[in-house]
């Protein structure tokens, strides 16, 4: 009896994703807007397309982005193509929007269409509700980290980064996520980059007074401006003190000694109240401290590692790549003014 062929159980490799297309002139920046949803969401990265549509004009160059506000139900109207980049604002209104099954269909549907998909600040949780989300990293406003979390396991959160958009990676490139409100503008800045080239996107923050584009890895927040009182009354003289001991010990023990608590109470407290620990905290604001002198130029970075608390330039390199994705020298070169 001839013998009969066996069936290997291995798969084939998967092969990688292609590369997607770049944007084309006419190319459609569709943001859904719905009741309650934050002004600034919308008018800032809306206002970044338009800069960089004045700043052709100027040139002598065609508009490159048409830009619609698809407000209320509008969307269900609106047929997007491969042309179009849809964005999802948040804001309060978000508590009842990721529950609206139709804007949930209509994203799913957009989805394998559209070049780009992604969301300002708690719009992120719009689209983990309509399943854009499982399997990705994806981040949000950091009041907001843990009900992102709990929508679906797959979701890796990340706390320290403004955006997840990668120019470099096309499923970074496809669907993406930012932070609270402002990161929705470094992220309209890293699409005009990636659409139009950092000269265009150098000219567009320097119109509209801003960095030209801020790491998308990059924390959230400064440390350095202190929580108001309300946000973290156990803890404001204790964040008000921080900053101007950066060079001395800030060990957990000589914060709980400031503060007058044991140092597992003070750990809760940061936890509860700050969502991060001592240590974690120290560490963000000496990155923040040493970013502002490097940006000035007016210290070597061994001089500021010494003055921020870092001891050692390695130390000061390892946590600026920890926090902000770049090295000291990297920094002040592209952030630097003085």
């Amino acid at each position: 009896m001839p013998s009969r062929p066996t069936r290997s159980n291995s798969r084939p490799a998967a092969q990688p994703a292609p590369p997607l297309p770049r944007a084309r002139p006419g190319h459609r920046i569709l943001c859904t807007a719905y009741e309650g949803a934050m002004s600034l969401d919308i008018t800032g990265p809306m206002q970044v397309f338009a800069t960089a549509n004045d700043v052709r004009a100027r040139q002598g160059l065609a508009p490159f982005y048409e830009l619609a506000l698809l407000a209320r139900h509008a969307w269900s109207e609106c047929a997007p193509d491969g042309n179009c980049t849809v964005l999802v604002p948040g804001g309060d209104g978000v508590e009842l929007a990721q529950h609206d099954a139709g804007l949930r269909r209509w994203l799913r549907q957009a989805e394998p269409v559209v070049q780009r998909l992604g969301s300002v600040c708690s719009g992120a949780l719009v689209l983990a509700r309509a399943g854009l989300l499982h399997q990705r990293t994806a981040t949000t406003h950091w009041c907001r980290m843990d009900e992102l979390r709990g929508i679906h396991p797959s979701i890796a959160v990340d706390p320290d980064c403004l955006h997840t958009y990668e120019a470099s990676h096309p499923q970074g490139r496809h669907i993406f996520t930012s932070a609270g409100v402002t990161a929705g503008i470094d992220l309209a800045l890293a699409l005009v980059e990636d659409d139009l080239g950092s000269a265009m996107a150098l000219a567009v923050a320097r119109h509209l007074v801003m960095f030209v584009r801020r790491p998308g890895g990059q924390a959230q927040f400064s440390p350095l401006l202190t929580p108001e009182p309300a946000h973290a009354p156990r803890l404001a003289r204790l964040l008000e003190w921080i900053p101007g001991q950066l060079g001395g010990d800030l060990s957990v023990e000589r914060l709980a000694e400031q503060s007058c608590l044991p140092p597992r109470t003070l750990a809760r407290v940061f936890r509860r109240e700050l969502g991060t620990t001592p240590a974690r905290y120290v560490e963000q604001v000496r990155v923040q401290a040493a970013a502002t002198l490097l940006g000035q130029r007016q210290a070597s970075v061994a001089t500021v590692a010494r003055l921020c608390g870092f001891g050692h330039p390695e130390s000061l390199r390892r946590s600026f790549h920890k926090h902000l994705s770049v090295s000291p020298q990297a920094f002040a070169e592209r952030f630097g003014t003085g």
